[in-house]
């Protein structure tokens, strides 16, 4: 999936299990219907399943929509603009949403109407053919893709997709494909390809072969199995070779799905038509009922609410893509039928944390003296309790599989925080009145949770600044590594259903670098040595209690960050928006399957 922002109700990402059988994982993110608690049970006790589609499961069209009828404005209510439009550069849920409808890539999610999911072939045939154990995947496009302009799309433009990953502008997408590509754990995979293609350079074809205008083979050094799951990554979708304009490709991306864009005016709004070269026999996943999505930015989630509440006008016809139903009203919304019945709940794969910055604290006690004294509580009451949060023990999510209940570092036992036992610490350091500056996103919710714990801070004996920074710029604020800030918090929900997606992008230290995942910038030995040795692992039930172990050790022994949240989510929509469902892939409402009702 990818990052979050409202601390963060805009996400980023996932993982690799090498080892699990082709053809079925347990989904990322798991809930329905209006009840979260209800939600949570479901995502633990009744894990869905996925499958890796063949050509009859990716033929298009898309299974229509019962009562779903064409035609008119869908408005949509969003907190913040879009950073970002290259594919390459998306790795936040908001951008990711948006891609759903703008861009395709070889494979992606399909929901059918009665609820099974599959990774079927987009652009491509299938979801993949695998052959030399896992070693070689071949994909073949289908006829009649077009982009926005009416090309055809070629095998020559996927490998212009590929081979821009590795260009040193793109900073904020997904790194396995690259990495597994260039056989490397670290950063170092742009060794392969370091100025991308734009230098006359190319990958060979013994790592990328494009041997016709259909055919894209992948070939690795070591067993991929789970490579449908990451082309399906919002952030491998395609970009045309004959229109990419590098860094300025961020403000007008060329669209192969659905939609297209018709105006962006970033902070303000963006009016999406329809691709008239889409070809709906080519999709088996996507609709197109709306004639248009009309998207306004800087609309809180507390604003959001209130005209989804009124339900007049124009906001009869509105929704929101990320924005969740504002805190302060859920009882109220949950306490009216009539409200209640517009509303989709949904377990997310998402766990929030505050990061704890080790190139400016490289004390890991004075680590632990944060941790104890961060108030947990503070973050789950601003999310609007039970409906919105959970409170977190670990940075592995209740929807991953393997997953147990742990609390090392006592956050879930004491969610008021410990601030007799951090002022102990720091009186045993002589740190008493160290000053911290503390990021956080510049949200409504961000706001009330960031006083609460600056005050808990100051209570153990830190002296706190605290820094409120825009969401349109939050993430590549705190993923600078030179950043000045002490502590600063994120969310991460996993890519695909493994702790490999989660783990090794947050703490393993041979990835830090500007645009990483790994925002406390640790680099530790011990964690390094103990995530390599936790990928070898093949049996998957072993993975991911290795994966929930070294979690564990990471939160307790090294504390580069404290876990606070596991996130739900509760959003609304209005009286003539139809074919509302909660997806539970993408932990939101599901863009691509809505309707304007007459």
């Amino acid at each position: 999936m990818t990052r979050m922002n409202d601390m963060f109700r805009t996400a980023r990402s996932r993982s690799t299990l090498a080892a699990l059988a082709v053809g079925s994982l347990i989904l990322t993110c798991t809930a329905a219907g209006t009840s979260a608690t209800a939600a949570a049970q479901d995502a633990l006790a009744n894990p869905a399943q996925i499958t890796f589609a063949d050509a009859a499961g990716s033929t298009g069209p898309a299974q229509p929509i019962p009562g779903a009828t064409g035609g008119g404005t869908l408005n949509v209510l969003q907190q913040d603009t879009f950073g970002h439009l290259d594919p390459a550069q998306v790795y936040v849920n908001n951008q990711a949403q948006l891609a759903t409808l703008l861009d395709r890539g070889l494979t992606t999610y399909k929901l059918d109407n009665a609820g099974a999911y599959s990774v079927v072939g987009d652009l491509a045939t299938d979801s993949g053919r695998m052959t030399d154990g896992g070693r070689t995947w071949t994909y073949t496009l289908k006829n009649g893709i077009r982009w926005e302009d009416g090309t055809p799309i070629t095998s020559a433009d996927i490998r212009q997709s590929v081979e821009r990953l590795f260009a040193p502008f793109i900073t904020n997408g997904p790194t396995y494909l690259q990495r597994w590509l260039a056989d490397t754990s670290g950063t170092d995979y742009r060794n392969l390809l370091p100025d991308g293609p734009y230098t006359g350079s190319h990958l060979p074809d013994s790592v990328l072969a494009t041997p016709d205008a259909r055919t894209v083979v992948f070939h690795f050094k070591q067993a991929q199995p789970d490579l449908p799951y990451a082309l399906a990554l919002a952030g491998y979708s395609a970009v045309p070779l004959a229109k990419d304009t590098k860094q300025a490709y961020d403000l007008a991306p060329v669209a192969s799905g659905p939609y297209r864009i018709q105006e962006f005016k970033p902070g303000v709004s963006m009016t999406l038509v329809r691709n008239t070269q889409w070809d709906p026999a080519t999709d088996s996943a996507r609709h197109q009922y709306p004639d248009r999505f009309q998207i306004s930015f800087n609309v809180s989630s507390v604003d959001a609410t209130h005209r989804l509440m009124s339900d007049s006008g124009d906001d009869r016809t509105a929704t929101t893509f990320t924005n969740s139903v504002d805190p302060a009203d859920i009882a109220q919304v949950m306490a009216d039928p009539q409200q209640a019945g517009r509303t989709l709940a949904g377990y997310q794969s998402y766990v929030a944390q505050i990061n704890f910055n080790t190139k400016l604290i490289t004390d890991r006690r004075l680590r632990l003296a944060l941790a104890y004294a961060v108030p947990t509580q503070a973050v789950y009451d601003a999310q609007g309790g039970a409906y919105g949060a959970e409170l977190a023990g670990s940075f592995i999510s209740p929807t991953l599989p393997g997953y147990k209940k742990s609390d090392p570092l006592g956050k879930v036992a004491h969610p008021a925080g410990e601030p007799d036992k951090a002022r102990r610490i720091l009186k045993s350091l002589h740190k008493v009145g160290m000053k911290i500056r503390y990021a956080f996103v510049d949200s409504p919710a961000a706001q009330q949770y960031s006083a609460a714990v600056e005050a808990a801070l100051d209570k153990a004996g830190f002296d706190v600044e605290r820094v409120a920074i825009p969401g349109r710029n939050y993430y590549d604020t705190i993923g600078r590594t030179d950043n000045s800030f002490d502590m600063y918090g994120s969310a991460w929900g996993a890519d695909w259903p493994s702790g490999l997606t989660v783990i090794p992008p947050l703490f393993d230290g041979r990835t830090v670098a500007d645009g990483a995942s790994n925002h406390s910038m640790i680099d530790d030995p011990g964690v390094n040595r103990r995530i390599d040795r936790a990928k070898t692992v093949t049996n998957p039930q072993k993975a991911a209690a290795a994966w929930m172990k070294l979690s564990d050790y990471i939160a307790k022994d090294v504390v580069p960050a404290v876990p606070t949240v596991y996130y739900k989510q509760l959003q609304m929509y209005g009286s003539r928006v139809g074919g509302a469902a909660y997806n539970k892939f993408f932990c939101n409402i599901d863009a691509t399957r809505l309707y304007v009702k007459p």
